[in-house]
């Protein structure tokens, strides 16, 4: 239940909804698992419906879904190759994302009274990738973001302004698979480094799993995101 300005919005970027473009779903803590319609991917699903029924009660929890349809159920933010030099992307369906996503964050506090101060947004692979390009190209839109087994992509960063004092603000949470098969532990160094050098808050966590929602990655994000909301 949304009311006033103070109230804590966590988007969550998901890869399933109801139709094919950003949106919202309020999701009320008692009917969230009810609510919440067939899975695009697994991982992003055990995040938004098993993780979010642990996340604090302040927060009004936001689900939204990648705007591209991949196959029936399935849904992203872009489209990704993955190369024997790496995963390639299609950066213009990046950009339309990230654009998209600005617009949603812009318009949350006249829309629901969330505080703009007290938002933070998040997401495992692509919605991790996407949350780190909305907190970084426009740091003053979050309070911070959550990158779960995902990258920092390179086509964001002429669009991030490294004297911005408002980078300084941001807060960022990193987690990562040391056994990732998908996008390896290396992307998540390269964030943190970059994250340091950009002088962003961070709290980094590697972990022994796959490109997956390890049980731990998924405590200390609470634990990381409960200590903000304070």
């Amino acid at each position: 239940h949304v009311t006033g300005v103070q109230t804590c919005a966590l988007p969550i970027l998901r890869g399933d909804g109801d139709r094919s473009d950003v949106l919202q779903r309020r999701v009320q803590v008692e009917d969230r698992l009810r609510k919440a319609k067939g899975c695009g991917f697994e991982a992003e699903c055990e995040l938004c419906e098993g993780a979010v029924l642990r996340l604090d009660p302040r927060l009004a929890v936001i689900l939204l879904r990648g705007p591209l349809v991949f196959a029936p159920g399935r849904f992203g933010w872009f489209q990704v190759k993955f190369t024997p030099t790496g995963p390639a992307i299609d950066p213009a369906q990046a950009e339309e994302s990230r654009r998209k996503l600005l617009d949603f964050v812009g318009r949350l506090p006249a829309l629901h009274g969330v505080d703009p101060h007290r938002t933070w947004i998040a997401g495992f692979s692509q919605g991790g990738i996407m949350s780190a390009s909305v907190g970084l190209t426009a740091p003053g839109s979050v309070a911070g973001f959550g990158l779960l087994s995902g990258r920092i992509l390179p086509e964001i960063l002429p669009l991030v302004d490294r004297n911005a004092p408002a980078l300084e603000k941001l807060q960022a949470f990193v987690s990562h698979g040391v056994d990732d098969q998908t996008l390896g532990i290396h992307f998540a160094r390269k964030a943190r480094a970059l994250l340091e050098e950009l002088g962003v808050p961070l709290e980094y966590r590697e972990y022994a799993a796959g490109h997956a929602l390890d049980g731990d990655m998924v405590e200390d994000f609470q634990r990381w995101l409960g200590a903000r909301i304070g």
